[in-house]
C-alpha cells in the first residue's frame, strides 16, 4: 500500500488513526472532575502536539539517519513562521500559500547553513549550528528589525496589502487564517454526557500534513537515499574508500530536515499569525533533540512521541499548582496533607523540568532506545507469555 510493505502501512495506519480520534483519547476524564485536569484534548494542545512532531520527524531524519546532532534547527523553525506572516501580510489569509514559502526559505536558508556546517563533523558540527542559530536569534532582536519587527515580533495589522485578500473584515477587525474560505479557528463541540470533546479544523489541517511528512520520512527511511545515509552514521571513511562522497548525501539530508522545520513553523504561523525571535533560541533547538532521543532516535514513530510526551508535561503537568495539590490530598489529616504537598511542590509547576528531567534520566539509563525501545519490550514480553501458554497447553493436553 502506498509504496510500503505490510510492517509499514500498519504503522503509517496506527498514526492516522491516533491523530484523527485524538479528540476523544487525550479527553479521557469528565469536565468538572478532579482528573480533568490531566485532559489534553482541546484544539490548541492538539495543535502543538502534530507541529512539534514534525518539527521532530524531520530533526530525526538527520540526527536519526545520519548520526549529525544539529544544535540550531530553531532556526529554520523561526525562519518559517517570519516567512508565513510574511505571506498573510502581503498575499492573502490563506494558509496554503504561507505554508509552501515557509517550506521554500527554510530549505534555502539550510542549503547555506548546512554547506558550511558540514564542513566538520561531531561536536563541531553541533557547534557551527548552535553558532549559527543565536546568530539568527540576535541578527532578529537588531539588524532585521524591519523584516521581524524585534522584540514585539512580527504581527498581522489593518494596513497590510494582502494583494489576494482583504485588509478588513466588515467589522473592521484583521481576517483570520483560513484554507479557500474554512477558518484555521474553527471548532465544533460535541457533548456526550459529562465529556466535552472538540474538533478543531486547524488541527486536522495539521494532522493531516503530519501524516504526509511522516510517509515521506518512511519512504525516505526505506529508501536506497535512506541506506546511504545509514552508511554515513556508519563509517565515512569507508564510504570514501569506496569511491562515495557523503557530503552530498549529508546536505540533503539537512536541508530536508530544515524543510521539515520550516513547514513545522509556518504551521505555527497559521494556526497563530504571530512570528517572534523566541522560537529561534537554543532552548527550542535542545527541545526537539530531547523530543528525538526520548522517542528513540532512528526510530519511525518515536519522535512523534517524544513530541508529544514533552508538550504534554509542558502544558498540562506544568499546570498543577498547591491548590490542585491540595484538592487531591484533602482526605489525609491537616499537618499530613501540607506534609505531601510540600513534598510534591518541587515537581509541579514552575518545577515541571524537574520531573521531565528525572524521567529523562530513567528512560536513557533504562531505555536506551527511548519510548519506543520500553513499548518493544513490553510487546517482546507478551508475545513470550503467549508463547509460554501454548507450548504449556501443549504439553498439558486436556484429557
Amino acid at each position: 500500500m502506498l509504496g510500503l510493505n505490510k510492517k509499514d502501512a500498519t504503522l503509517l495506519l496506527l498514526v492516522a488513526i491516533l491523530a484523527l480520534c485524538a479528540p476523544f483519547i487525550l479527553n479521557p476524564f469528565p469536565e468538572g472532575s478532579a482528573l480533568a485536569q490531566f485532559n489534553a484534548g482541546y484544539p490548541d494542545l492538539m495543535q502543538r502536539f502534530v507541529i512539534f512532531g514534525i518539527f521532530a520527524i524531520g530533526f530525526n531524519i538527520l540526527f536519526g539517519l545520519t548520526g549529525y546532532l544539529s544544535f540550531g534547527h530553531a532556526a529554520f523553525l523561526g525562519v518559517g513562521s517570519y516567512s508565513a506572516v510574511w505571506m498573510f501580510k502581503l498575499l492573502s489569509m490563506n494558509v496554503i500559500p504561507a505554508i509552501i514559502l515557509s517550506m521554500i526559505v527554510s530549505g534555502l536558508f539550510a542549503v547555506v547553513i548546512g554547506f558550511v556546517s558540514l564542513r566538520r563533523s561531531g561536536i563541531y558540527f553541533s557547534i557551527l549550528t548552535l553558532a549559527f542559530a543565536q546568530m539568527s536569534f540576535n541578527l532578529a532582536y537588531s539588524v532585521l528589525t524591519p523584516i521581524t519587527n524585534g522584540e514585539t515580533g512580527l504581527q498581522l495589522t489593518l494596513n497590510d496589502p494582502r494583494i489576494l485578500g482583504e485588509s478588513a473584515t466588515a467589522d473592521g477587525s484583521i481576517p483570520v487564517t483560513n484554507l479557500f474560505g474554512l477558518e484555521m479557528r474553527s471548532t465544533f463541540q460535541m457533548d456526550v454526557g459529562a465529556w466535552l470533546f472538540q474538533f478543531n479544523v486547524g488541527y486536522y489541517l495539521c494532522a493531516f500534513i503530519m501524516l504526509l511528512a511522516f510517509y515521506l520520512s518512511l519512504r525516505i527511511f526505506r529508501s536506497p537515499f535512506g541506506m546511504m545515509l545509514r552508511a554515513v552514521k556508519s563509517n565515512q571513511q569507508r564510504m570514501r574508500y569506496t569511491g562515495l562522497n557523503p557530503r552530498p548525501y549529508t546536505l540533503a539530508a539537512f536541508v530536508i530536515s530544515g524543510m521539515y522545520a520550516g513547514l513545522a513553523g509556518g504551521l505555527m504561523a497559521s494556526m497563530d499569525p504571530l512570528a517572534g525571535a523566541e522560537r529561534m533560541q537554543w532552548t527550542a533547538s535542545g527541545e526537539v533533540v530531547l523530543m528525538t532521543i526520548l522517542g528513540g532516535a532512528g526510530t519511525l514513530i518515536g519522535p512523534v512521541l517524544g513530541a508529544g510526551f514533552i508538550k504534554y508535561f509542558e502544558n498540562i503537568f506544568s499546570k498543577i499548582n498547591d491548590n490542585v495539590l491540595h484538592g487531591w490530598f484533602s482526605f489525609m489529616p491537616d499537618g499530613l496533607e501540607d506534609f505531601v504537598v510540600g513534598i510534591v511542590h518541587p515537581f509541579i509547576g514552575k518545577g515541571w523540568h524537574l520531573t521531565l528531567g528525572i524521567l529523562f534520566m530513567l528512560v536513557v539509563i533504562f531505555l536506551p532506545g527511548g519510548l519506543v525501545e520500553g513499548g518493544q519490550r513490553i510487546a517482546r514480553a507478551l508475545r513470550k507469555d503467549k508463547s509460554d501458554d501454548k507450548s504449556n497447553a501443549k504439553s498439558n493436553p486436556a484429557e
